[in-house]
């Protein structure tokens, strides 16, 4: 089996090796493919990568290319993380988006759109492609926004896609951290969109086991739950996605990255540059510990540097909402290809077409939900009706959603600004409008012109 990963020059790349080496036998794994536009990162984090695979003892191939034909050609499972426009693209899009008064989070509002104008149509390129080289392969989509870009290519017709994250299988997992017990032992009932999403239950063998959890301070404050106002998870009853914070409590998290000395992504592309800066001087052939000892430094320094907030009010503390603890999105992904290979069952939250799983959805829009994977795909879990804030909320982004891949297959400025429009972090026409003008010229390379 041959697996691949378009964006492979990305910094999270060499975490991806050691689960990777865990399921190679299981899979057939014989060769990884890294591939990327950029030679120099490619180079560099590819080595560390290889590296990687070498001190663990893996026996796989990794090979690195810059062509996408080559990396796709002959491959099973594609793993996608693209960030067209690179570190400095996220940069523009939030501080694009500070400068009007909204918030420019990279998957969400502002700063998603904007992102998602870059990625949907270089990754539409490469399913095409896939398509043509290796017509039975399946894409697993981690480019964010990653709900909003898986949208766009089942709207396309591309149906061996799923879209990944972690985070959506974070309330199962942390119960069972808390409980001490195996996450395999556990079922979980997610329901939302990517990033905008809820858990109602996790079980074992019948057994509820969040509800009580989430009436104990002691897990609240051990978990990501602990950046909400405790009040409002015993009003709700539900698990939260950590990234909720930025809907539930947006005034709050707007003041604070405004008057931060740098975004999120000023910290990263900086901490970034050094990184390859670092990278360079070490000849890795020769001093393998040094390199490895840099990018160790590299990810410890970035975990942890989200700005975190309780009872409504900020405070000076961290939380990694893409956590680089256990094995991550790469984790999901690798079950996934797991059930996919074997046909062996299991369940995981995942984004995929909600075929009738949650109540008041249409059947191809994409979700974020309970799935059972196995030979022929992933499942979504029948959740029927769920509570009216939650769907009405969920509705609202999903019409944002389909107006927003509309407006970027049309290349229609009109429809971006109702988008935009439309988004509860930005609802107002004019301000979609020119959020939209500003960042098609700002990101004009990459997305051409629109009418």
């Amino acid at each position: 089996m041959k697996i691949t990963i378009i964006g492979g020059g990305g910094v999270r790349t060499p975490l991806a090796i050691p689960p990777i080496l865990r399921r190679a036998e299981r899979l057939g794994l014989e060769e990884l493919c890294l591939m990327d536009i950029d030679g120099e990162k490619l180079r560099l984090i590819g080595s560390l990568a290889q590296e990687a695979a070498r001190l663990l003892g893996g026996r796989i191939r990794i090979t690195r290319t810059t062509d996408v034909r080559q990396a796709l050609r002959g491959t099973s499972f594609v793993i996608t993380t693209l960030r067209v426009g690179n570190d400095h693209g996220r940069v523009l899009d939030e501080r694009l988006a500070l400068r009007h008064g909204v918030l420019g989070q990279e998957t969400t509002g502002a700063g998603g759109f904007a992102m998602a104008m870059r990625s949907i149509p270089a990754i539409l390129e490469v399913a095409e492609t896939l398509d043509q080289l290796s017509p039975g392969a399946w894409m697993l989509n981690f480019t964010n926004p990653a709900g909003l870009v898986t949208q766009a290519l089942r709207d396309r017709g591309f149906s061996r896609v799923i879209g990944i994250c972690d985070g959506a299988n974070r309330a199962r997992e942390e119960v069972a951290r808390w409980l001490h017990l195996d996450p395999r032992e556990l079922t979980a009932e997610v329901f939302g969109l990517n990033h905008l999403s809820w858990a109602r239950s996790v079980r074992r063998n019948g057994q509820e086991l969040l509800g009580p959890l989430l009436r104990d301070p002691d897990f609240l404050a051990g978990t990501s739950l602990r950046l909400f106002d405790p009040a409002l998870i015993e009003r709700m009853g539900l698990w939260l996605n950590e990234y909720l914070l930025y809907w539930y409590c947006s005034k709050e998290a707007l003041a604070v990255v405004s008057r931060g000395p740098q975004t999120r992504g000023e910290a990263i592309q900086e901490w970034n540059q050094t990184l390859m800066a670092d990278l360079r001087r070490v000849e890795l052939e020769r001093d393998p510990e040094t390199a490895i000892g840099i990018y160790r430094a590299y990810m410890e320094r970035r975990a942890g540097t989200y700005g975190a907030f309780r009872n409504g009010a900020p405070r000076e503390a961290a939380i990694d909402t893409a956590s680089e603890a256990g094995e991550g999105y790469m984790g999901v992904a690798l079950d996934t290809m797991d059930s996919l290979t074997t046909g062996e069952s299991r369940d995981m939250a995942l984004n995929v077409s909600n075929e009738g799983a949650i109540d008041g959805m249409e059947p191809a829009d994409v979700v974020e939900v309970s799935c059972t994977v196995n030979g022929r795909g992933a499942h979504p879990h029948r959740i029927g009706a769920i509570p009216e804030p939650q769907a009405l909320l969920m509705r609202t982004v999903k019409l944002y959603e389909r107006l927003a891949v509309e407006a970027i297959l049309q290349r229609s400025r009109a429809l971006a600004a109702e988008a935009l429009m439309v988004h509860p972090l930005v609802y107002s026409y004019p301000l979609g409008k020119t959020l939209v003008d500003e960042y098609l010229e700002a990101h004009k390379a990459y997305v051409g012109e629109w009418s």
